[in-house]
């Protein structure tokens, strides 16, 4: 929780985290945007304040991935960039307020308590689709009443294609969506990940996973909406099911 400061210009940075400190707020500051976003994906910051002009990551893409991966953490951009144009697509990509600089640290810190504000009374933000149950707030995967454990590249996997529910999408998009690159070209990266889920989300008589994500030829792949198979397992061995629960964790090695 708290607050991640994102800016590479370090005698800003300084400064900005030490009044923050001064506020009352526990802010983590790093500067640049690869960083920012790992930390971001394993703290689940309370409000990300960016600059759009960052290296190793744009500002931009680095706001996009925050609104689409944290949609309950809060951003607020910081800019010398004037243009309305620029603005606007900062709002569009996911961005709760804009800042330009220079600025009155006084408004920084009223935007920041006005921004946090409004993230408090949005609900937990749940994607379903048939059998499957993803919590996007607490990063969580059920099968029906079964929790499944993924890894960060097969939750990521997941919920691109839930966000596509319904519809084909081709390795070039999941490559582009899921691991933000074009560099796997010619791999069987994305096939390989795909078996990774299939098995994962295959729970008996709950789920069969290669019937959740249907290959489609020519296309790529799709989640199709799978009603439930028939009731959940019984306790048996080390598929044990705590007492008074139906939650059972499933890892693959």
């Amino acid at each position: 929780m708290g607050i991640l400061l994102v800016e590479d210009d370090k005698a800003l940075g300084m400064l900005l985290k030490k009044g923050l400190e001064k506020e009352g707020h526990q802010v983590e500051w790093l500067q640049d945007g690869e960083a920012a976003l790992h930390h971001a994906m394993e703290e689940n910051p309370e409000l990300v304040v960016l600059d759009l002009s960052l290296p190793k990551m744009d500002g931009a893409q680095l706001l996009e991935e925050v609104h689409r991966r944290l949609p309950h953490t809060s951003v607020l951009v910081l800019t010398g960039r004037t243009q309305v144009e620029e603005r606007v697509r900062c709002l569009d990509l996911g961005a709760d307020d804009y800042l330009l600089k220079p600025f009155s640290f006084h408004e920084l810190t009223a935007r920041c308590r006005a921004v946090m504000r409004r993230k408090k009374h949005v609900p937990d933000q749940l994607l379903k689709y048939g059998v499957l149950e993803v919590n996007r707030m607490l990063r969580q995967v059920h099968v029906a009443d079964v929790e499944v454990e993924l890894t960060s590249k097969e939750y990521a996997l997941l919920e691109y294609l839930l966000l596509h529910k319904g519809k084909a999408v081709s390795r070039a998009q999941l490559l582009k969506g899921v691991w933000r690159t074009t560099s796997h070209t010619g791999t069987n990266v994305v096939d390989v990940y795909i078996n990774y889920l299939r098995r994962k989300l295959t729970v008996q008589d709950v789920s069969d996973g290669a019937a959740l994500i249907e290959t489609v030829r020519g296309e790529g792949y799709r989640l199709r909406n799978m009603p439930f198979l028939g009731g959940l397992p019984e306790k048996s061995g080390s598929q044990s099911v705590a007492a008074g629960s139906t939650t059972r964790m499933l890892r693959h090695a």
